[in-house]
């Protein structure tokens, strides 16, 4: 199942949908996808079956303003998940990767208030001169979980969709100089793609850690990154239980997988310069896609004005 909120065009109202045959089947009285969430499944089934016998209506997906699928996340935690990129970042500016990234699965929390929808242009952080995407995966938790076992934390996922993390890089390295963060360097916006994928339309493409499926990103047209999901070094199901770890995960919550190896201009610029790779500006087109989950397409928009805080 391919699960959306999306604006009617009938009357404004925002409604909860399923993707069938190209058509957004929306929901009768459903306010929130995460009203869906909560058991093993169940509750999504049930849905499914009213949007297919009795829709509140049936627009093509092409005509569909899609939101985020979850608008407003209880939590997003987002990792550091893909090896290639954590190493080949490192290695560029001569560090080695730490010994602590092999020894627990490291994520921050992000801003659930700057959530964006799949196709919402994003501004540039104030104050920010290297403003960058980041390609990632993300999946969503359909039941409360604690103190998960990394063997069943995988029946927790409702679905899967993509990801992107927009970061201010040099806000991040100031402030990350105080040994604490990223706060500012991230939470201007994080965009999704317009589906919650169901892990069963996934599953013929299971292989390495995850599954086998393509990460691209493109700045103008111009490709920029290229990845697979079946790269990630640690498990959703090992990120989840040690997101579960001491703490209660709840429906809707936000578990990022961190960049996929070559995501980011970061990455990129450091290994073939900024000259190859610059940094975002206003009017540039991002695209970022995972095979079969979906895509993101922003235009990036200026920052507004900085204000001093001391003057």
């Amino acid at each position: 199942m391919r699960w959306c909120t999306y604006v009617s065009p009938a009357d404004a109202s925002v409604r909860v949908g399923l993707l069938h045959e190209g058509a957004i089947r929306g929901l009768r009285d459903t306010g929130s996808l995460v009203d869906l969430l909560g058991d093993d499944g169940e509750k999504l089934a049930q849905a499914a079956e009213r949007a297919m016998r009795d829709p509140a209506e049936v627009i093509p997906e092409a005509d569909a303003r899609f939101l985020a699928p979850v608008p407003e996340p209880p939590s997003i935690r987002d990792f550091y998940a893909f090896e290639e990129h954590v190493r080949t970042a490192a290695t560029a500016i001569g560090h080695d990767v730490s010994p602590v990234w092999y020894e627990i699965p490291l994520f921050y929390f992000t801003n659930p208030a700057a959530t964006r929808g799949p196709y919402d242009d994003v501004p540039i952080a104030p104050g920010s001169q290297r403003f960058d995407y980041e390609l990632e995966i993300a999946a969503v938790i359909g039941r409360p979980g604690s103190d998960l076992d990394p063997a069943v934390a995988e029946e927790y996922i409702a679905g899967y969709t993509v990801m992107c993390d927009w970061s201010a890089r040099d806000l991040q390295a100031q402030e990350m100089k105080g040994h604490l963060g990223p706060a500012k360097g991230k939470d201007t916006a994080t965009s999704f793609s317009a589906f919650v994928v169901t892990p069963d339309e996934l599953e013929a493409c299971r292989a390495g850690n995850a599954y086998d499926l393509k990460m691209t990103a493109s700045v103008n047209g111009r490709p920029y990154s290229s990845g697979t999901f079946a790269s990630i070094y640690w498990r959703f199901g090992e990120l989840i239980a040690y997101a579960s770890r001491g703490t209660t995960l709840r429906p809707g919550d936000v578990i990022g997988s961190g960049t996929v190896g070559t995501g980011c201009i970061l990455e990129l610029s450091r290994v073939h310069g900024e000259d190859v790779y610059p940094w975002l500006t206003s009017g540039d087109q991002v695209r970022l896609e995972v095979d079969r989950i979906g895509v993101i397409s922003s235009t990036i928009r200026p920052a507004v004005p900085v204000i001093p805080l001391r003057r």
